[in-house]
């Protein structure tokens, strides 16, 4: 009976290996993206990644199998929503951004990265994306195509010129 559950237990362990071994990367990159943190120094993306997949790991029996959920779609989802509950805790509002993020996405409020990032880059469909946020699917649309629009066409910067111009006029005052 120890040696069944033994087995049972190395299968698990080998399959979820191979799990994070093929995930793990894409997961990693989705939560930099949504913590707006530099590739680099990610620590807030590595710690919402080793969340989802212990989440993910401790769910792997219900995941496996015919009529079992995609252990992925799973951990993505972990992610995401860890993620929203945890920049409420933070900043009282879902919204806000946090100071000084650096990443790519860094103009983008949180909502807008969690919705830009769960539809365009992760590839959620529009009605899923609403379901698991709890907003409308028009909702979910002007969000995305607008935090869409804020990445492709950044606002633009005044000319150093002008800058100066008007710091040496509001001195001048």
């Amino acid at each position: 009976m120890r040696e069944r559950h033994a087995a049972r237990d190395a299968r698990r362990a080998a399959e979820f290996r191979t799990f994070v071994a093929g995930a793990a990367g894409r997961l990693l990159h989705t939560a930099t993206l949504l913590t707006a943190e530099a590739p680099g120094d990610n620590p807030r993306a590595r710690r919402l990644l080793t969340l989802a997949l212990a989440h993910t790991y401790a769910r792997w029996d219900g995941l496996r199998g015919e009529d079992g959920e995609d252990p992925y779609d799973r951990a993505r989802r972990y992610l995401a929503t860890r993620f929203a509950h945890g920049v409420q805790r933070r900043h009282g509002v879902f919204g806000r951004a946090r100071p000084r993020p650096r990443g790519p996405l860094a103009r983008l409020t949180a909502r807008e990265r969690l919705i830009l990032v769960l539809r365009l880059y992760e590839g959620v469909a529009e009605e899923q994306t609403a379901a698991l946020l709890g907003l409308t699917g028009e909702h979910v649309r002007t969000v995305c195509d607008r935090a869409a629009a804020t990445v492709l066409h950044p606002p633009r910067e005044p000319a150093p010129a002008a800058q100066r111009e008007t710091a040496a006029g509001a001195a001048a005052s």
